[in-house]
């Protein structure tokens, strides 16, 4: 399921129409400057989300942390729904709310007089980073909160008895502790953001949207008759990119298996 297609991808990415294997159709696509705009939204959009999902994840995953039973069953719920309520509803949501006619843009016009749309638009660099966050941050607080149970708390305690301040606390154990978690985190949402496809498609339909690497690939399946070799190209690409995060990924869990 996964080994054939991969193998099929790599054949595509190096096969010549006229037979034989060469790199004319990665060159293609380097020389593309829609292309390589593409690439590099992607890895920034990538980038921005997992950093922004971990400023906000990690302090709300360690507050979920300390709440009573009640609170974090509560919390642990809303996470879960939100981070599973994703593809064209959301964008769908997200365009009703703060879209050029939506709802919360209509109130913000006529409350304050505002002309235009006082939010970034959906398909914009900055709108789908709004979009993104409303799925990404639940999913790495979802995704680090079990790790969070690795700091105990009689290791403060201890930390006190020997008169150290929180601040040092957090310093000198708190952080390289938890650290490793949090890259391991940081990491999954990086690169599931790269990979999504369907908020994407649903968000970025104006020409003025950003490029991204999985809208390419689809836009090629639609619409190419030469080939789908810049597709196979891209998508090999999004595959390294997977297996270097994993590979860090990882990484990081072993070097953090050593609290466990």
């Amino acid at each position: 399921m996964l080994v054939l297609p991969a193998l099929r991808l790599l054949h595509d990415t190096f096969a010549l129409p006229g037979g034989g294997y060469g790199f004319d159709h990665i060159v293609k696509v380097v020389r593309n400057p829609v292309d390589r705009e593409a690439i590099g939204s992607s890895l920034a959009l990538g980038f921005v989300q997992a950093t922004l999902a971990t400023a906000i994840g990690a302090p709300a995953a360690w507050l979920i942390t300390r709440m009573r039973l009640g609170g974090r069953a509560f919390w642990l719920s809303l996470m879960n729904v939100a981070s599973n309520f994703a593809g064209i509803g959301l964008a769908f949501g997200f365009v009703a709310l703060i879209g050029s006619t939506g709802m919360l843009t209509l109130i913000l016009r006529a409350l304050l007089g505002i002309d235009g749309n006082p939010f970034p638009s959906t398909g914009s660099f900055g709108g789908m980073n709004l979009v993104y966050l409303y799925f990404n941050v639940p999913m790495f607080v979802l995704l680090t909160l079990p790790a969070l149970s690795v700091l105990k708390d009689d290791w403060q305690e201890a930390a006190e008895v020997c008169h150290a301040t929180r601040l040092q606390f957090w310093r000198h154990v708190g952080i390289p502790v938890l650290s490793p978690f949090v890259v391991a985190g940081w990491l999954l949402v990086f690169t599931w953001t790269i990979g999504v496809y369907a908020v994407a498609y649903a968000v970025a339909s104006s020409p003025s949207a950003m490029k991204l690497i999985t809208l390419q690939i689809g836009t090629t399946l639609e619409t190419s008759v030469f080939g789908l070799g810049r597709a196979a190209v891209l998508s090999v690409l999004l595959m390294l990119l997977a297996v270097l995060a994993t590979v860090l990924y990882r990484l990081s869990l072993k070097r953090a298996a050593r609290w466990l």
